[in-house]
């Protein structure tokens, strides 16, 4: 069995592992921004 990973399989690997946590990135300061704008709101 051969266990060797072409160049272009890694670098597709890479990239969307790349595209996916700067999507989770994205929508967790989001998440946050939404957090702290509702508790901005209820201390006015």
């Amino acid at each position: 069995m051969n266990t060797y990973i072409s160049f272009e399989t890694l670098l597709v690997i890479l990239a969307i592992a790349h595209v996916s946590s700067v999507t989770l990135l994205l929508a967790a300061s989001n998440f946050c921004l939404a957090v702290i704008e509702t508790l901005e709101e209820a201390n006015d």
